[in-house]
C-alpha cells in the first residue's frame, strides 16, 4: 500500500493536473470537487480505483472528513493541497461590506478546512505530513478589480507561515505556491471568445507580463507541488514558493522598449 494525498478542486485545470502526477504509479488520490461533472474523467483513468473522487464543497467539514477517511483507507495519508478556488469579484465602494467578505470567504475558508482536517488527521496518525497551499502573486502585488481574491491569498499565505510555525514540531510541514498566470480551461475559454486580433494581442501581454516569456501550464504547478510534498523537501517549511515565470519579481519599465527599437 503507496501513500495517499488528498487534492481539492481536483476535477479540472491545475487540480486535475496535480491528481494526474501525485497519483504516479503506486499511490492514491482522492480529488474533492463541487461540480461532479469534472470529475467523470475519473472513471476511466488509467488509475483506476487510486483515483478517488468526492463531489462536494471543500469548505464543509464533512466532506474534507470523508475524502480523509477515503485516503486513509487507501493508503498513508501524506499530503493535502489546497488549491480549490473561485473567480469573483466585488468592489468595496459599491458592493456592501458583507457581500465583500463573502467573496473572501469563498477562497479562504477551503483552505482553512483543508487545513484543519489535514492536520487533525496528521497528529493523530503521528507520522507527520506535507500542506500545500495554491496562492498567487496577487498576495504580494494585487491587480485592479481583485480585491477579494487578493486579500485571501494573502490570508493563505499568513496561514500558511502560521501553521508552518505551530506544527513543525510535530512533523507537519506547511507550504504554499504562489502562482502567476496558468492556461486552464476559464482562461482558454476567455480567450476563445475574444476577436482573433484581441486575443493575440491578450496572449502576448500575458506574455510580457512572465520574464520566461510564456504563460504557466498547469503541470508547471503539479511539478512544484509534487516536489513540495515530497522527502526531498523535508526541509521546507513556511514558504511561499513563487511558481510564475518571474512575474514576481518584474519591474514594469516605462522606458522600457523592446530589444532592437
Amino acid at each position: 500500500m503507496g501513500r495517499s494525498y488528498v487534492v481539492t478542486g481536483g476535477g479540472r485545470g491545475v487540480g486535475r493536473a496535480l491528481v494526474e502526477r501525485l497519483v504516479g504509479e503506486d499511490d492514491s488520490v482522492v480529488a474533492i470537487e463541487l461540480d461532479p461533472s469534472t470529475l467523470d474523467w475519473t472513471e476511466e483513468h488509467p488509475a483506476g480505483s487510486r483515483v478517488i473522487p468526492v463531489s462536494g464543497d471543500a469548505a464543509d467539514e464533512t466532506i474534507t472528513e470523508r475524502a480523509a477517511d477515503l485516503a486513509e483507507a487507501a493508503g498513508r495519508l501524506s499530503g493535502w493541497v489546497n488549491n480549490a478556488a473561485v473567480f469573483r469579484d466585488a468592489s468595496i465602494h459599491s458592493a456592501p461590506a458583507g457581500a465583500v467578505m463573502g467573496l473572501i470567504s469563498l477562497n479562504l475558508a477551503p483552505v482553512v478546512t483543508g487545513c484543519a482536517t489535514a492536520v487533525r488527521r496528521f497528529l493523530a496518525a503521528g507520522t507527520g505530513g506535507a500542506i500545500v497551499n495554491v496562492s498567487s502573486h496577487q498576495a504580494q502585488r494585487a491587480v485592479p478589480g481583485a480585491l477579494p481574491y487578493a486579500t485571501a491569498k494573502a490570508a493563505v499565505d499568513g496561514l500558511t507561515r502560521a501553521l508552518a510555525v505551530d506544527y513543525g514540531p510535530c512533523g507537519i510541514r506547511a507550504n504554499a505556491v504562489a502562482l502567476g498566470s496558468v492556461t486552464t480551461e476559464r482562461y482558454e475559454g476567455f480567450l476563445e471568445d475574444q476577436e482573433p486580433v484581441e486575443a493575440e494581442r491578450i496572449e502576448n501581454e500575458i506574455n510580457r507580463l512572465h520574464p520566461i516569456g510564456r504563460i504557466g501550464n498547469p503541470e508547471d504547478v503539479a511539478a512544484a507541488v509534487a516536489y513540495l510534498l515530497s522527502d526531498e523537501a523535508s526541509f521546507i517549511n513556511g514558504a511561499i514558493l513563487p511558481v510564475d515565470g518571474g512575474r514576481s519579481v518584474l519591474g514594469q519599465d516605462p522606458e522600457a522598449r523592446d530589444a532592437g527599437a
